[in-house]
């Protein structure tokens, strides 16, 4: 290719990096060359792709879109030569951009531009500023050197002719039911963003939207730009609508700190600094954490047709089984990386502690954050927004088969294995022919993470394993809908924990105030009556009714470990095995109903019936669903191998410590002068706990002096005092051995002693708080009095 002369007297050349109009799409040259970012949303350059045949020469007057460009073809403007290259790649299967412009000297207009193939070139390395060396967000390598270009030139009458034309590409070309994927081709039109506009204003998220627009245009090619195009408009056009709104959210966050410095709020920005996302948390969702936090929902229903405001609250189940807050997101960007801020803003906030387990909607995004900052905890699809979705992928598969929802339901929800659900799944595909059903495909692929069959391992606080959790969009129902706006969110929040608060102190009402009826004599019943709040005492006497119908047989014994063949009277082909340990009292089922829940299934206390265990072994006991659940012993510590008694110990340890550190924090805070003394006190602390922990925790510190140190130097000092030390040396010994024998076993006692108080100190600290909480249940009983 050759360059035509340059008179540098009146022209410069120059390498166009911003590009011709808004559209960033083709005009971008050097930073963005994934398929998947930001394509342009604005069509102030549409007339001059779709109405080509006004703004082309004579040489394609009558509109032939056809034509193949060539040397000496005319246009009436730049804008036209490139929507007409543009259009000729679309055509034949590659992607345009904005490479290369020439200016004139004496006014500065451009009077030649270069559009090339997207993958022309190579990537040009650049400076990378992040804090560990890494690029934020690696991208795939894209341009491959291709020659394919289109050059023109301004002419004297102000027309636009090709100078040069490359046809040739060293690269596949892309076929016509892909072309819509790339990117100079992705464009959102404008009755698509009013489409859009339409179906998100009445919640329905970004796979709904895209399921409408296949259905409205025929098909995804036909759409011209891919689900994340329709994400990032939606992002736009979300933080459009809310504007201002949004500092109606953060002056009320503002106040409710200055209120209680324990509040806790962040505000994420972008790279122009434009708000994204808000996240905050009470001080009594902590402390609901550090009680409830093994089990997590994160519930993202603006993504339903449910809620229209962008809010995604923490939650989990206390101990009636209710639902529990545990912090509050407004979300505006739904990108992997506003995710994973706020996941780890929310773990920063619960003191570091990630949950065993955690639920979120079917969303790929939302996993990939989840793998980032929570990689021990178990992560779940919800069960039920699967099968919503069900509804929309297979809407045309339930219109003609109207049992095939009813068969779904019963493979996923019934299958007691694995290899039982497998045969099912494989079964239901044949009999529908969906073997070729992308969406299922993919489902099943996920199955570990949505099938309660894969998942029966792990603790969710749930009572049944066929439904979903009360947890799961529920905590603000009824009080944040499709026309809840900013200003009257504030509002309703409040009301929501108001309400919330109330029920939980009904439920200890509940708790404390009526006593359960007993359907048997069975003293394990009246044990956990007293024990279990009112709701979990009733799932539990469920448990223990149903084991009157079950019989439980003796198939195998190895030493301390009995195996029982436990099945319902009259259903031996449906049985459950049960692994027993004597002389533990421990018991595993097949059904993994406790593993699951917390709760004893019924077929393991048909074993302890069959083999006189009268009471519920105390490990069996989750503090998180007794009445004293709120008493000041946080989460059992599920994945240490620490024994019961050594696991209790290191729990309240915890609790003191944090408890102790929340009051420091809060009073350090008060006042810069109370500041710099806390931070001088916390590092002084820091500095002996290191000594302590390297050295095993056996070194005492008195007064700055190490004890051992004070013990050789008073020994020292002794040898250099007394003349006849040397010859009494052996003697001395016998008498501090004897000493020390003497010491030890007071020592003994001593600790003896302190175990026994200690154990007391519990028990009455139990009892203040069973009282505490009397007395809160009759404090509402008086406020409900005075409000009749």
């Amino acid at each position: 290719m050759e360059f035509e002369p340059l008179s540098l007297s009146s022209e410069v050349i120059e390498f166009d990096m911003i590009g011709l109009g808004d559209d960033v799409a083709i005009d971008m040259e050097h930073s963005v060359e994934d398929d998947e970012d930001l394509v342009n949303v604005d069509n102030s350059h549409a007339t001059a792709i779709t109405g080509l045949a006004d703004g082309v020469g004579p040489q394609i007057a009558g509109g032939d879109t056809n034509l193949e460009p060539c040397h000496g073809m005319e246009f009436e403007s730049e804008e036209a030569a490139k929507a007409f290259y543009n259009s000729y790649a679309r055509r034949v299967g590659f992607s345009t951009r904005v490479s290369m412009s020439r200016r004139s000297r004496r006014d500065g207009s451009i009077i030649q531009r270069s559009f090339v193939c997207a993958k022309e070139g190579f990537r040009v390395e650049k400076e990378r500023h992040s804090v560990d060396g890494r690029v934020k967000r690696p991208r795939a390598e894209t341009r491959v050197g291709c020659k394919a270009m289109l050059i023109v030139k301004i002419q004297d009458s102000g027309r636009w002719v090709v100078t040069s034309f490359v046809k040739e590409h060293n690269h596949e070309l892309v076929p016509p039911d892909k072309v819509h994927c790339l990117r100079s081709h992705r464009h959102v039109s404008g009755p698509a963003k009013s489409l859009i506009d339409t179906l998100q204003g009445a919640g329905i998220g970004p796979s709904g939207i895209m399921s409408a627009l296949i259905r409205e245009y025929g098909a995804i090619s036909n759409i011209g730009f891919t689900e994340r195009d329709c994400r990032n408009y939606m992002r736009s056009s979300r933080q459009r609508t809310l504007g201002g709104d949004t500092q109606i959210l953060v002056d009320y966050l503002k106040s409710k700190q200055a209120e209680n410095p324990s509040f806790f709020f962040a505000v994420q920005g972008d790279d122009d600094h434009c708000m994204n996302n808000i996240f905050w948390v009470d001080p009594k969702a902590r402390a609901n954490y550090s009680y409830f936090g093994d089990t997590v929902t994160f519930d993202t229903t603006y993504r339903s047709n449910r809620y229209r405001l962008p809010f995604a609250p923490f939650t989990g189940i206390n101990h009636h089984g209710q639902p529990v807050l545990f912090g509050c997101a407004l979300l505006i960007n739904e990108s992997e990386e506003s995710f994973v801020w706020l996941f780890k803003t929310w773990l920063e906030a619960m003191s570091g502690r990630p949950p065993v387990s955690i639920t979120t909607d079917h969303d790929r995004v939302i996993r990939a954050a989840i793998n980032h900052v929570f990689p021990g905890t178990r992560h779940r699809f919800c069960k039920w927004h699967i099968f919503k979705e069900c509804q929309e992928k297979l809407s045309h598969v339930l219109s003609e088969h109207h049992n095939f929802e009813a068969d779904l339901h019963k493979c996923v929800n019934l299958a007691e294995s694995i290899e039982e659900f497998e045969s099912c799944w494989f079964s239901l595909i044949d009999r529908y022919n969906l073997q070729e059903h992308e969406w299922l495909q993919a489902i099943y692929g996920d199955r570990r993470q949505w099938v309660p069959v894969y998942l029966r391992d792990t603790f969710f606080a749930e009572m049944s394993i066929t439904q979903r959790s009360d947890s799961i969009n529920s905590y603000f129902d009824g009080y944040i809908n499709a026309s809840t706006t900013l200003q009257l969110f504030v509002t309703q929040y409040e009301k929501a924990l108001e309400s919330r608060h109330e029920k939980e102190v009904k439920a200890d009402y509940d708790t404390i105030n009526t006593t359960p009826v007993l359907k048997t004599p069975s003293p394990m019943e009246k044990q956990t009556a007293g024990v279990y709040t009112r709701r979990l005492f009733i799932k539990f006497q469920e448990e223990l009714v149903e084991t009157l119908t079950f019989l439980a047989n003796k198939v195998d014994e190895e030493e301390l470990i009995t195996v029982y063949r436990v099945a319902r009277y009259g259903e031996i082909h449906k049985a459950y095995f049960v692994r027993f340990n004597s002389f533990e009292m421990k018991a595993t089922c097949s059904c993994q109903m406790f593993e699951f829940s917390g709760l004893v299934c019924r077929h393991i206390l048909t074993v302890f019936r069959v083999t006189n265990l009268l009471t519920l072994p105390s490990h069996y006991i989750l503090k998180r669903w007794s009445r004293i659940a709120k008493s000041g012993v946080i989460l059992e510590e599920r994945s240490t191998s620490l024994s019961h008694g050594a696991q209790e110990s290191l729990t309240i340890r915890y609790n003191n410590l944090r408890h102790e550190a929340c009051k420091y924090v809060d009073e350090g805070v008060t006042s810069l002068e109370v500041y710099d003394v806390a931070m001088s006190a916390l590092q002084e602390a820091v500095n002996k706990v290191a000594l302590a922990t390297k050295n095993g925790g056996k070194q005492v510190i008195l007064n700055g002096v190490c004890e051992e140190d004070l013990h050789q130097s008073n020994e020292a000092t002794t040898s250099c005092s007394d003349p006849s030390f040397g010859s009494q040396q052996s003697s001395h010994k016998d008498d501090q051995d004897r000493t020390i024998e003497k010491l030890t076993r007071q020592l003994d006692r001593a600790r003896r002693k302190c175990e026994f108080y200690r154990s007391n100190l519990l028990s009455i600290l139990k009892d203040i708080e069973e009282q505490k909480l009397q007395l809160s249940v009759k404090v509402q009983n008086i406020k409900l009095e005075m409000k009749d």
